[in-house]
């Protein structure tokens, strides 16, 4: 779900999550887009993520290990922030 406006951007809701390496994570259904703000303030968009990935993101006891090995070399992404 997209509801914010970042200059000519929209970013989504997104939910805090526990980690050492991300803030909050947000992913809309029907575009298959994850977004995820990352400690450092920078805030990513992975197109064509099923909602399986994005499930077991949320599930993972650790979401940066999970990220590293399933999200980031598989999925095309583009920086927003």
């Amino acid at each position: 779900m997209f509801i914010k406006v970042y200059g000519s951007m929209m970013l989504m809701k997104r939910l805090p999550v526990m980690s050492s390496v991300m803030r909050s994570v947000g992913y809309d259904a029907p575009t298959s887009t994850l977004e995820i703000e990352f400690e450092n303030g920078f805030v990513y968009q992975y197109s064509g993520v099923p909602e399986d990935v994005h499930a077991a993101l949320m599930a993972a006891d650790s979401k940066g290990h999970y990220f590293d090995s399933v999200i980031r070399p598989r999925y095309d992404c583009r920086r927003l922030l």
